[in-house]
């Protein structure tokens, strides 16, 4: 069959459509490739800090720094500085952390840490469940309150020490401990956290009697102990020793 000028004109367009498709076919493919990754949830990274920098007083939110002006033993006149909460309440007291203990039918006795990241420390932080104590709230229903948005746990206070200080060459913070019992059945499961936004808490469970051992393996890692959760195990483990 001879080629005429009017079949190869149409061979032409025939070529051409289906170039066309071709690229419309690859860019349908691109914007919908472009499309599912934008609709995928960021990869979650490891926290960081970006940058420091001065905070003026008028931007702080929760501390504020104070110039204390004392007088020593001897009569004369001194000046401190320090640093203050902005959101003690009617308890006048700052915050509560929580020692845990959890009782299980068939387990020996265990508490709960919780390991978050600490922007002032630039390090993930091994603690016991904390957090400030509301403007009208008491030590104990703040304790029971933390205990069951950080871990998910419900218990009751059994015990609550004085008020305490733990940086007192820096800080005017104050504090309580509260000593929360959970009793758990045999078939209970770890409940679900009711973390605020932002919030990225994970929970351990630990046996009293390895907490000490657990402890320094954290540190080994990198991670940083919270004082107050150290000086508990080194307790428990002292007492243990000198039994």
């Amino acid at each position: 069959m001879p080629v005429t000028s009017t079949s190869l004109k149409v061979l032409r367009r025939h070529r051409q459509f289906a170039a066309l498709r071709a690229a419309i076919s690859a860019r349908s493919y691109q914007l919908r490739n472009l499309h599912q990754t934008a609709a995928m949830p960021s990869s979650p990274q490891s926290p960081r800090i970006d940058k420091i920098t001065p905070l003026p007083s008028h931007e702080a939110k929760w501390i504020e720094f104070l110039k204390l002006d004392w007088t020593d033993k001897n009569g004369k006149p001194r000046v401190w500085e320090a640093a203050g909460r902005k959101t003690r309440g009617s308890s006048g007291v700052d915050a509560v952390a929580i020692m845990t203990i959890l009782r299980h039918p068939s387990r020996p006795p265990a508490t709960i840490i919780i390991l978050q990241y600490r922007p002032p420390v630039d390090a993930i932080c091994v603690e016991f469940p904390a957090g400030l104590i509301d403007a009208e709230e008491t030590p104990e229903v703040a304790a029971e309150r933390e205990l069951k948005e950080e871990t998910g746990y419900v218990g009751r206070v059994i015990g609550m020490s004085p008020t305490v200080v733990s940086n007192p060459g820096m800080s005017t913070g104050n504090m309580k401990l509260a000593t929360v019992e959970v009793v758990l059945g045999e078939e209970d499961v770890q409940p679900e956290q009711h973390l605020e936004e932002g919030e990225s808490i994970e929970l351990v469970i630990v046996p009293l009697a390895e907490l000490y051992e657990k402890l320094l393996a954290y540190s080994a890692e990198g991670k940083k102990v919270d004082s107050r959760l150290w000086h508990t195990a080194v307790g428990l483990h002292l007492a243990k020793q000198l039994q």
